[in-house]
């Protein structure tokens, strides 16, 4: 039998003034630009009502976890924050989550449209092993914020995000200094339905600021920051969007697609890179996820991730192909017609092949 994970509930944040709500919870509340300063600056909260929460007891959770996901877990700290990958046998991303232990259970944040097909998995994973991953939805809600705004959250946990730091076992394709998310200040707190509720009402009667999730997805492009709900589609390999960073561990033991991560890394090239696009800003409309990036008319790619950013104008990421130059005059196939995207480089060309590279200081990345 298939696990359940329920749909979103209906949202307490319906009732702060301006509040605009959709599928993913609250979109905005009438000023996206103000509030995406707001949350960066620990000014706001923001509801993640797009996230589900799940666990793993057992005293087996975290050794088990090593063996099935992409990351290092045996030997994880309670309060130390980290990111795993669950990848098919092809090496092709399934899920993504947060990871937190708190010494008694491993909490998982996670998109909520995936969150239902991870549990089953994990469930069927189990076998004689003494783990019992579970859904905590129905109780839990995740509010995010920079870490001293979650910090005086009543918490059950939180989650510090890593991005961009090279994690001990990782590796970063983007050569950007700085990188574009290292300024960003992110993390994501647990909380029981009663304190989310409180966020609520303290924020409809005007006490607490909020962000919505429009200005997450901003500065999360912005970041360069890749999300399983967006930017992994049934064939995205974690090279591909620089996910080597903080949810690969490479000099880890085997796990399902660890021999494609392996390959791809050390001796071949990923088939596809992320790039960041700066788009047109004369025009109002922007292209939806999945519009087509064209180079002198043919396709070469796809939009994973839009937004406008406060700062930035009208931003995107996208997959295109490994051999697009990039220098290349882009284009993106909107509804009312192209529009000019100028493309920043996440994920180079040449990403891989380290096997036959020296390591010089550019190119290695570890820590």
């Amino acid at each position: 039998m298939s696990a359940v994970v329920p749909d979103a509930p209906s949202d307490p944040f319906e009732g702060v003034p301006g509040a605009v709500v959709d599928d993913d919870g609250l979109a905005h509340v009438g000023a996206p630009s103000r509030e995406q300063r707001d949350l960066a600056h620990g000014r706001a909260l923001a509801p993640l009502a797009a996230r589900a929460v799940l666990t793993v007891s057992g005293p087996d959770r975290l050794t088990w976890l090593d063996s099935v996901t992409s990351q290092a877990l045996a030997a994880r700290q309670p309060g130390e924050s980290t990111e795993l990958l669950v990848l098919d046998p092809q090496g092709h991303v399934e899920h993504a989550a947060a990871v937190v232990d708190d010494g008694e259970r491993t909490w998982l944040i996670v998109d909520r449209a995936r969150a239902a097909a991870l549990l089953t998995w994990l469930q069927r994973m189990r076998f004689r092993l003494r783990v019992d991953p579970q859904d905590a939805s129905s109780g839990h809600r995740v509010v995010a914020g920079t870490a001293e705004a979650v910090a005086a959250l009543r918490a059950v946990a939180v989650w510090h995000d890593p991005w961009p730091r090279v994690a001990d076992g990782g590796w970063g394709y983007a050569m950007a200094d700085p990188h574009p998310g290292s300024a960003r200040d992110w993390a994501e707190a647990i909380v029981d339905v009663d304190e989310y509720e409180r966020i609520a009402a303290e924020a409809a009667a005007g006490a607490q600021q909020v962000a919505g999730h429009l200005a997450v997805d901003a500065l999360r492009v912005a970041a360069w920051r890749p999300r399983a709900d967006r930017e992994a589609d049934e064939r995205t390999l974690p090279h591909e969007v620089d996910w080597l960073r903080t949810a690969v561990h490479l000099d880890k033991g085997c796990y399902r697609g660890q021999e494609t991560v392996a390959k791809v890394h050390n001796l071949g090239h990923p088939p596809r890179r992320l790039v960041m696009l700066q788009l047109d800003g004369s025009e109002a409309v922007l292209p939806e996820r999945g519009a087509e990036v064209l180079l002198e008319g043919e396709p070469v790619g796809v939009v994973t991730s839009v937004a406008r950013h406060h700062e930035e104008g009208p931003i995107a990421l996208a997959l295109v192909r490994r051999a697009t130059a990039e220098d290349a005059p882009l284009t993106v196939r909107t509804a009312d017609g192209e529009i000019a995207a100028a493309a920043e480089t996440i994920v180079p060309p040449d990403a891989g092949r380290t096997a036959a590279v020296p390591r010089l200081p550019r190119l290695s990345r570890r820590r």
